[in-house]
């Protein structure tokens, strides 16, 4: 069985809506999507802007609901859920936005936002075990804060500052973290490193690959790179107007392309032509 199981699923947004006047019309942003997820992989999930890649990832999370069809988690059926039971199961649900800087409130410091997710969903880390005291518990998990800086290449300093002190790929560093601290078994990708320089991109890149390894995590990576995408994945899946037009292997997608657009998107490569 897989992790993430998909079917049909749909999402449609009113088109043309202000407060002035009603909606002309729908747009179908994501249109009978099926697709699995296996435990320890990285789907890569690529496609121009507006191709509705971002909206799929929400809905796998159920952070938007969908139009119509289903998402399955470790075998549970996010939309049967009640909000106590979705609450439970989003310890192991995440997502890293594109923008580190609004995923990140300006006035708490990189101590108080890493260890958040740990306080809101009153998570156990060594001596915040139960019946430890209040003190036992804050030192627990201020070692867990650090634990976590220090596997995304940032030393418990950071813990004192705010988020800008730092630069663009230390924030999302910090993102990283902050998406760590429940130990999930899934994460979202939503376009980690577009908002990137190049260089920095590719370490925040290699640090997904090696957290990937060292936390067992699975990943749904969404980019519009297919250079990137092909570098982390381990099957890439190609999405146009809101439909998966293709689906394979990282190596079956990029030497044996079969629908026109993704030839497309790898012509407009040059490093990974056809």
């Amino acid at each position: 069985m897989a992790l993430v199981e998909i079917r049909n699923l749909s999402k449609t947004f009113p088109q043309g809506e202000s407060m002035f006047s009603a909606a002309k019309g729908e747009v179908r942003a994501v249109d009978d999507v099926s697709l699995d997820i296996h435990a320890g992989e990285t789907l890569g999930l690529v496609g121009e802007s507006g191709s509705g890649k971002s909206t799929l990832g929400r809905l796998a999370l159920r952070l938007i609901e969908p139009t119509s069809g289903s998402v399955r988690f470790d075998g549970h059926d996010l939309q049967g859920l009640s909000n106590g039971e979705l609450r439970r199961l989003r310890r192991h649900m995440q997502i890293i936005f594109q923008d580190p800087f609004s995923s990140l409130d300006p006035r708490m410091r990189v101590g108080e936002l890493v260890a958040e997710p740990l306080a809101i969903h009153g998570a156990r880390v060594g001596a915040g075990d139960a019946g430890a005291s209040s003190k036992g518990k804050k030192k627990g998990i201020h070692s867990a804060v650090e634990q976590l800086l220090t596997a995304v290449g940032l030393d418990s300093s950071a813990m004192r500052r705010y988020p800008h002190e730092f630069s663009g790929g230390q924030r999302q560093r910090i993102v990283i973290a902050r998406a760590l601290a429940l130990r999930p078994k899934f994460i979202v990708c939503d376009e980690p490193v577009s908002a990137l320089d190049v260089s920095v991109g590719a370490q925040i890149v290699n640090l997904l690959k090696q957290l990937q390894r060292n936390f067992g995590l699975t990943y749904l990576f969404i980019s519009h790179s297919m250079p990137v995408v092909r570098y982390l994945s381990t099957r890439i899946a190609v999405m146009y107007r809101g439909k998966i037009v293709e689906i394979g292997s990282t190596e079956q997608i990029t030497k044996n392309p079969q629908h026109s657009y993704t030839k497309s998107l790898l012509e407009a490569t040059p490093e990974i032509m056809v």
